[in-house]
């Protein structure tokens, strides 16, 4: 009978394992899902910066 309960006991204690690696690989992945929107974000703003930059670059050409 110790045998059983020790299997039993045991996989209970690997689920828990595994759901708090669950957890943690979520949250990491949510923290890196955040970043990326970031990046993005802030990659568009040089982006539009750029090109702004480009078009008064452009009118100061015609001008000379």
């Amino acid at each position: 009978m110790f045998w059983p309960m020790l299997a039993i006991a045991l996989g209970f204690l690997g689920l828990a394992v595994l759901s708090v690696f669950a957890v943690r690989v979520f949250v990491e992945a949510e923290r890196l899902g955040r970043q990326v929107s970031e990046s993005a974000r802030r990659i568009n703003r040089a982006a539009e910066d750029l090109e702004t930059a480009a078009v008064g670059a452009a009118r100061a050409a015609d001008r000379i």
